[in-house]
């Protein structure tokens, strides 16, 4: 399949911008070293993208920009989703597990009284944010129109201190022009653990791979601008839910990181290795499976 000009021409910026940062970065590490390496890891940042209910040889051969992105920075080959349907995998991510769940129910058929991976974080005092595309208000517990609450795991956590993370930090996306992430990715204050949903179109679960691969481009254009990227301080995780029940679950797991050069990687994981990643680089303990999981960011050759 064809790369359409402009995206390979966004995606050959990223590395040309990767390349610049990766020396700045290699300048700055000898200092760093004498702060320790909590210190450096706690300052890092992990975005995770979510699309939705594609194997990985759909999602590389019909998001042309989600490919390239893929060979120039770093993929794995061997990674799977943990269930059907789409609920008990963004349990996973967020929880690591699927607390038994089975279906797609709300929140109120599913509390969950464990800590969630974004609570864990705000408890350590670092940053944790979800950015859900469409949503309607901080922290929405049913579906409204393109929003899924399916696919904003955050909002099952309901112990009293996830709720109020929740409220606070579990926010309307907004556009690449305005709005919550693009107020966050101009000001270089994007989380330490964070994930951003797209909605029911733009993840491919209603629409084409084509759209969720232009709406991909729209944003890493806008994150990779930003000074948390430019800086070196990102990286951005973009992986699948799910597969379409036609390639068992293997989804498509793409790592963008200025630091990272045509890497692939082979070993095999699942959603529980994201839940330990978003833990190992904010400072804090696995739940449950994600300690079992192994640890791509250091597979990856990422600290």
């Amino acid at each position: 399949m064809l790369i359409p000009r402009n995206l390979q021409a966004a995606a050959v910026a990223l590395v040309a911008a990767g390349s610049l940062i990766a020396t700045a970065a290699s300048a700055r590490s000898v200092g760093a070293r004498s702060a320790g390496a909590l210190a450096a890891t706690s300052q890092h940042k992990v975005m995770v993208i979510l699309e939705e209910n594609h194997s990985m040889a759909e999602a590389l051969t019909q998001m042309p920009y989600l490919a390239l992105l893929s060979s120039r920075f770093g993929k794995m080959r061997t990674y799977s989703a943990v269930s059907h349907p789409s609920l008990p995998n963004y349990l996973a991510l967020g929880g690591g597990s699927t607390f038994r769940v089975l279906d797609d129910r709300d929140p109120e058929a599913h509390p969950i009284a464990s800590p969630s991976v974004f609570g864990q974080t705000l408890a350590a005092h670092k940053s944790a944010k979800v950015y859900a595309e469409s949503m309607p208000s901080n922290c929405a517990l049913t579906n409204t129109a393109s929003y899924a609450v399916r696919h904003n795991e955050w909002t099952y956590f309901n112990s009293p201190a996830e709720r109020s993370g929740c409220n606070t930090y579990d926010v309307p996306m907004g556009t690449t022009i305005s709005g919550n992430l693009a107020d966050d990715i101009a000001a270089g204050t994007l989380p330490v653990t964070g994930q951003m949903t797209p909605n029911i179109c733009n993840d491919g679960h209603d629409c084409s791979l084509a759209l969720a691969d232009k709406w991909l481009y729209a944003w890493m254009r806008k994150i990779a601008a930003g000074p948390d990227y430019r800086a070196g301080n990102l990286t951005v995780i973009v992986t699948f839910d799910e597969d379409d029940r036609s390639a068992n679950n293997q989804v498509a797991f793409v790592v963008i990181d200025p630091r990272l050069h045509a890497r692939t990687v082979w070993v095999p994981a699942n959603h529980y290795a994201v839940t330990r990643w978003w833990e190992a680089n904010a400072g804090v303990g696995p739940l449950f499976n994600a300690a079992t999981a192994p640890g791509l960011r250091w597979t990856f050759g990422l600290r």
